[in-house]
């Protein structure tokens, strides 16, 4: 995966007042071709419009969108970018434990939700020819697993749809949500 540094996302993170910061890639990553799977999966070009927009009008994201309104992010993925979303579809957070989902929605817990879709968030716009196996820094700032191996996967969750391009980065649908490493998902739903 291409190194990622910091960018111009802090400076719109702070202005939606949340904390985001973009670290640099693991540089040891070696080089590999997209998975089978990905590779037959035809580029999807947008219409037009940037993440946000996208996502609004493409099938299977309106749990991610209502999720990214909940959080306050939608200013931030309407932006300059470029972003890569790995992007749960409505399916994936439909198998998040019962009442998750819920506890994130809530006011008290928007910081939480924006942690975890900041997650989802790569600065830069990687198209699924440029993914390689390595580690990758998140605008949530914490690192996510890429592989290849057996179809790409991020943190385990396969990637089911790629390319899906904007105005301001590319989406690829990923079939899980993925949670940093510090987020307690028992100890949210123990409140």
């Amino acid at each position: 995966m291409k190194v990622i540094r910091r960018t111009a996302l802090v400076a719109a993170a702070a202005a939606v007042t949340l904390t985001l910061a973009a670290c640099s890639s693991s540089t040891g990553a070696a080089t590999s071709a997209p998975s089978t799977a990905a590779s037959e999966a035809a580029a999807t070009p947008a219409a037009g419009g940037t993440i946000v927009d996208i996502a609004s009008t493409s099938e299977g994201f309106g749990t991610l969108v209502a999720a990214v309104k909940a959080a306050g992010l939608v200013d931030t993925l309407n932006g300059p970018g470029p972003f890569t979303v790995f992007a749960p579809t409505d399916a994936a957070f439909a198998a998040l434990p019962a009442g998750l989902l819920d506890a994130l929605l809530k006011p008290e817990n928007k910081e939480l939700l924006a942690k975890i879709l900041t997650y989802h968030v790569v600065s830069g716009k990687i198209l699924a020819a440029d993914v390689t196996d390595g580690d990758v820094a998140t605008v949530e700032g914490q690192s996510i697993k890429i592989s290849t191996m057996d179809g790409v996967t991020v943190n385990g969750a396969k990637v089911v749809t790629v390319d899906v391009v904007t105005d301001n980065g590319v989406i690829h649908a990923i079939d899980a949500v993925i949670l940093p490493p510090d987020v307690d998902a028992a100890a949210l739903l123990a409140k």
